[in-house]
């Protein structure tokens, strides 16, 4: 699996602390505070993401996808952080910003801009717990599961998203499913959703399916044991596509 975001932001929270401490050594009291405080937060988000405890509600993000002002300010350094690397890491990557895997499905990192988001206007699921939903989109249908990046949705979770995204593919409206990149979560519930569909048998072919579609996903261990317990034990009985 890797090293989730428990580890990462662990590692970041250590670094942060350690300029912390050269500053303040170096006599730069006032200038090391703000690494002090990044170093705090860090360690929190770190304790909360780890999968034996998995508190997204940590960060406060709503239903409609804001986070109040509280919770803007006191973890500003790891949501603003966030959103920098996110953007700096798609700029870079050359991915596209989603992509379609059967039609009126689409699966993609977090829509920052209006091009960012699949034509249609669809109705979005949004998987984050750390990235917000634009103004631009308050129009679109949404649903917020929220999720730590690189940790999966619960079978609960994903069970709602299936049956929300069933009722919009009646109505006939796109769906776009996103987490920060539209590698891990989103692809989660896409593979559950294109199982509910009847588009798949089972959630390991609705995988290969949208890695013909987005070659870079990457789905971990917590990914696929979400999926296993949600097939198990969901209460949505398969739908039949023509």
């Amino acid at each position: 699996m890797g090293l989730g975001i428990s580890c990462l932001i662990g590692l970041k929270a250590a670094f942060l602390f350690s300029s912390f401490v050269y500053l303040r050594n170096f006599g730069f009291g006032l200038l090391s505070i703000p690494f002090l405080y990044a170093s705090l937060v860090s360690v929190l988000v770190s304790i909360a993401s780890h999968p034996s405890v998995n508190l997204p509600i940590l960060l406060a993000k709503s239903t409609d996808g804001s986070f109040p002002f509280w919770s803007t300010v006191i973890f500003s350094p790891y949501l603003y952080f966030v959103r920098g690397f996110s953007a700096l890491r798609r700029l870079f990557s050359g991915e596209a910003p989603y992509s379609e895997i059967c039609d009126g499905l689409y699966v993609g990192g977090w829509p920052s801009s209006p091009d960012k988001l699949p034509p249609g206007n669809p109705a979005i699921i949004d998987c984050t717990c750390e990235l917000p939903r634009m103004p631009e989109f308050s129009r679109n249908a949404y649903l917020c599961i929220p999720t730590w990046d690189t940790r999966s949705p619960q079978p609960a979770d994903i069970e709602s998203a299936v049956k929300w995204a069933c009722r919009k593919r009646e109505q006939k409206r796109p769906v776009f499913v996103h987490c920060a990149y539209g590698h891990g979560r989103s692809v989660a519930v896409m593979c559950a959703l294109l199982v509910a569909l009847g588009v798949v048998e089972d959630w390991k072919d609705a995988e290969k399916l949208i890695k013909e579609k987005r070659p870079y996903i990457h789905m971990n261990a917590l990914h696929r044991k979400a999926l296993e317990e949600w097939l198990k034990d969901r209460l949505s009985p398969p739908k039949k596509t023509g």
